[in-house]
């Protein structure tokens, strides 16, 4: 078994090497702090590494948008109407599938289909997406407008 020292040791220079960049004689026994070389070099090396990093989380996130994007124009057939909870990690769900209504219950490890309806429910769902903010935005501009009460 290795000494956790050493081990310490071997993981820091992994780090150092790996993100940082930073050379692995650096780190050696007698070379002190990655300071003592030149601060100004650290921390160049340090805001560069800083920047690849990010960038790579954009360009992550930008593909993982591209990829659900594909999956959410093909979702737009399939939209959840209501739903209950029925226990601590059971739901009942109405599930719209094109022109027909489906009765789902759901539970961990588990979905089954209760009912197909012959007829859709008729469903309160504002048929524009800006109708139910618009009321929300009145209401607000309302309670805004009276000011603070004395």
């Amino acid at each position: 078994m290795l000494p956790r020292s050493l081990l310490s040791r071997f993981f820091i220079r992994l780090l150092a090497v790996s993100v940082l960049g930073l050379p692995a004689t650096a780190l050696a026994e007698g070379a002190g702090s990655p300071l003592a070389g030149g601060g100004a070099a650290y921390l160049a090396q340090l805001v560069v590494g800083l920047i690849v990093v990010l960038v790579a989380i954009v360009v992550l996130a930008f593909f993982m948008r591209r990829i659900t994007g594909v999956q959410s124009r093909l979702g737009s057939e399939f939209r959840v109407v209501s739903g209950i909870s029925l226990g601590a990690r059971e739901r009942m769900l109405l599930v719209q599938v094109g022109d027909k209504q489906l009765l789902v219950g759901v539970a961990p490890g588990r979905v089954q289909t209760l009912h197909v309806l012959d007829e859709p429910i008729a469903t309160d769902l504002p048929k524009t997406p800006g109708t139910s903010e618009s009321a929300f935005a009145s209401r607000l501009r309302a309670a805004l407008n009276r000011g603070p009460s004395s």
